[in-house]
């Protein structure tokens, strides 16, 4: 599916792929079983020097796509630093929400965290689904993968184990839920992925149709 131009609708798409994104990032969060490992580290940081969940995804954004940036010798995508202030304005906005508790049994939380990660997964998948770019994680990770030609799985793999072991480290909220999230979530980003790929192409496609038409209106 060709993406190229349009620039107007597909950050329409990107910017609601990432609100959805950081809806399931504090469901994740809100359910306390255990959060993302990169969101782990966020939330541990946050504990352990102040300021708030998403300046934090922001400031170690800018970490990560510096390093990225030295390590390519090129800028990463234009997507990239959006990804990164959106989502971390997003994250708090959602946190301050009175409506996003914690559920008081087991049971709420179990079914949060599921809710979580399939809203994480899709908002995920619509926002590169607009083919701007990857955020400021997977612009590292692609950046790895160019420079040593490991494999993307085994880079992400070890990523995340680094990161999880730091957040443990620093108090953040690594439980059995990190874990499954580790499991489940490249499964639900696998059947969403090509999902919302179709369905941003034809929003695109419905979009270039009003166009056309609204130009042959104004021509006549």
């Amino acid at each position: 599916m060709k993406k190229k131009g349009n620039i107007g609708i597909r950050l329409v798409i990107f910017t609601v792929g990432l609100l959805f994104m950081s809806l399931g990032i504090v469901l994740l969060i809100r359910a306390e079983l255990g959060a993302t490992p990169w969101d782990a580290l966020h939330v541990g940081l946050y504990y352990k020097f102040g300021l708030t969940v998403g300046t934090w995804t922001v400031l170690v954004g800018c970490l990560i796509l510096a390093t990225a940036a030295v390590y390519l010798r090129e800028w990463p995508q234009f997507g990239a630093y959006l990804n990164m202030l959106l989502v971390g304005v997003f994250v708090d906005i959602y946190l301050i929400m009175p409506i996003i508790t914690t559920p008081e049994t087991a049971f709420g939380k179990l079914i949060m965290f599921v809710i979580g990660i399939v809203v994480m997964a899709y908002g995920m998948s619509f926002y590169l689904s607009a083919q701007l770019g990857a955020g400021p994680r997977d612009s590292f990770m692609l950046a790895v993968m160019k420079k040593t030609g490991w494999k993307v799985a085994n880079i992400r793999r070890g990523m995340e184990f680094i990161v999880l072991i730091i957040a443990w480290y620093i108090g953040g909220p690594v439980n059995f839920g990190t874990i499954l999230f580790s499991f489940l979530m490249g499964t639900v980003v696998g059947i969403s992925l090509p999902q919302c790929e179709t369905f941003s192409g034809i929003i695109i496609n419905k979009f270039n149709e009003w166009k056309n038409e609204s130009n042959r209106g104004v021509n006549i």
